[in-house]
């Protein structure tokens, strides 16, 4: 089973792009993903539940649905995270540092309902390891899926083993391999952490000329590491698919 740990139904580009979960499902049919995880951002919280729940809905046990942790003065946001992981279904969390300063007095009550709550977080940190530090020492609970292995299409290879080593020294951190330029830091970090705690995701869809294409790229990446077989399964969906209680 393939699981895309990362989908956006609304993405933080320039454009704010939007994709309807048919479209999604289709790329997903297309390229043999069987699920995927998918979230809105650069949105409310509240209108982000609406799209994810939405998505769930018209295809349930295809398409998962994690909320967007996005604090607001408008309305007291922990609220609308425990009421969607409480109440909706909902499997996780996303919080991206591009859209939300992550300084304790601001984030720390989105991440204090993750670790309550034991719920995965979809983090983008942009290369933030100092706060990604502190994060895995403050919410123990929480599982905290650094996006990108750290920053998006990195070429620092000394960054994304920072990255790795904080995974080494927490283990309530796992490294989300969407985005990854340097192949050989997956490996790497299999082989000081484990398979266990790498999960595969795209971080699509994208405005490319072929969406498909894109995905089957991504799927390749995986499959073309010098890995066991069960260390790929592990990572192509046997990881998620286990840390959501999938069936």
């Amino acid at each position: 089973m393939i699981i895309d740990s990362h989908v956006h139904l609304k993405h933080g580009n320039v454009e704010r792009t939007e994709y309807t979960p048919e479209q999604i499902v289709g790329y997903m049919d297309a390229a043999g993903v069987d699920r995927s995880v998918v979230f809105a951002m650069s949105t409310t919280t509240e209108r982000s539940i609406e799209m994810a729940a939405k998505a769930a809905e018209r295809y349930p046990g295809r398409l998962i649905p994690y909320v967007y942790a996005l604090p607001s003065y408008e309305r007291p946001v922990a609220e609308l995270l425990a009421h969607a992981l409480d109440d909706l279904g909902f499997r996780g969390m996303k919080i991206h540092a591009g859209e939300c300063r992550l300084h304790p007095y601001i984030a720390d009550p989105a991440f204090a309902v993750a670790h309550e709550y034991q719920a995965p977080v979809i983090v983008d940190l942009g290369g933030d390891i100092s706060t990604a530090t502190r994060l895995a020492r403050d919410f123990p609970r929480a599982k905290l899926l650094m996006a990108h292995f750290g920053r998006y299409l990195c070429t620092d290879a000394r960054l994304i083993e920072s990255f790795i080593t904080l995974a080494e020294e927490h283990d309530n951190v796992w490294l989300d391999a969407s985005g990854v330029v340097l192949d050989w830091t997956i490996e790497q970090a299999v082989g000081r952490i484990g398979a266990e705690r790498v999960l595969f995701g795209t971080d699509g869809p994208h405005p490319l000329p072929d969406q498909v294409r894109f995905i089957e790229l991504a799927i390749r990446q995986i499959e073309m590491l010098d890995l066991t077989d069960e260390e790929k399964s592990l990572i192509l969906g046997g990881n998620i698919a286990r840390m959501l209680d999938l069936e």
